[in-house]
């Protein structure tokens, strides 16, 4: 089985048919409990049981569940995906235990597909979240997260405490795996910054499309690399771009540092001196932008303005 998703919403939905959530910055994950075992299972269909061992403490509450949620790492008080960067991959359990003690993990369970053996997915979410809610899920490893009435006001608190953004939920709609239902509605809270293009690349396969730029932050010690933003670069807003990035070329990469390989691999190098708005996630520990995207040119704004002389 594969999780329902959620569908990005225009307006924030109001009265009683609808609910809040909190939008978590983890790994989506279908939690299956039976016979005592626990199986972790990815959205991309990835058995994961083994990096999380502070999970399997669910085989001892004496229920047959199959629990939707999302792992998340709280350590520095708000979920960090980038926090989990070092819990996701590992496939050796010594190591994971070890992580564990140091960067613990939590399930934040919002939904309950399974109970002692009778499939709830058809029930309406308000009967499955009342069912869910009586397990007692309470334990730094596994919580239930609240749910809220007003939406709008969640996205405000949810915006000023820097989290992901909400997801609102229909009560009475039933759970559609592998479907992205209008049911739930998702609203991401994403900033924009500007960012001086370093770099870009063609698509792959063509050698006059553009298929993404690289992009940096002036600092004291010159261009500092925050990534490469594909997303949004297409069509006339490419070919725009591209036009003007065409006049840049140069033979040395601007940034300060070396890039990583896999950005720098067929990068064309340009003078920074274009300037384009970037909508991002999240930046991760080591400064670079998370699901970042194209927003546009800023012609507006110059290197000076974005406190760098390069």
């Amino acid at each position: 089985m594969k999780p329902m998703l959620a569908t990005r919403g225009d307006h924030v939905p109001t009265g009683r048919e609808w609910v809040h959530e909190v939008k978590w910055d983890g790994i989506r994950a279908l939690v299956d409990v039976a016979r005592g075992q626990v199986r972790i299972t990815t959205r991309n269909e990835n058995q994961v049981a083994v990096a999380y061992p502070e999970l399997a403490g669910l085989g001892r509450l004496g229920h047959d569940l199959l629990l939707d949620g999302e792992i998340v790492a709280l350590g520095s008080g708000v979920p960090s995906f980038s926090d989990l960067a070092d819990r996701m991959h590992v496939r050796d359990a010594a190591k994971a235990a070890r992580l564990a003690q140091r960067n613990p993990v939590t399930l934040l369970a919002f939904d309950l597909l399974r109970l002692d053996g009778e499939d709830l997915t058809g029930r309406p979410w308000s009967e499955r979240r009342a069912a869910l809610e009586a397990l007692g899920l309470d334990d730094p490893a596994w919580q239930v997260p609240p749910t809220y009435d007003d939406g709008a006001v969640l996205l405000e608190a949810a915006e000023a405490q820097g989290l992901e953004g909400i997801v609102s939920k229909r009560v009475s709609a039933r759970y559609h795996p592998d479907r992205r239902s209008k049911d739930w509605l998702k609203f991401p809270i994403r900033p924009t910054g500007s960012y001086v293009v370093g770099g870009f690349r063609y698509e792959t396969g063509s050698s006059s499309r553009l298929g993404a730029v690289l992009v940096g932050e002036p600092t004291a010690d010159g261009l500092a690399f925050r990534g490469r933003v594909g997303s949004g670069i297409a069509g006339k807003a490419g070919q725009a771009l591209g036009g003007l990035l065409a006049d840049l070329v140069a033979e040395a990469s601007p940034f300060s540092h070396d890039v990583p390989r896999v950005d720098a691999t067929g990068t064309v190098w340009v003078r920074p001196e274009i300037i384009v708005d970037v909508q991002y996630l999240t930046l991760t520990n080591d400064g670079r932008l998370r699901q970042p995207a194209y927003r546009g040119v800023r012609t507006d704004l110059t290197v000076a303005d974005l406190g760098g002389d390069l």
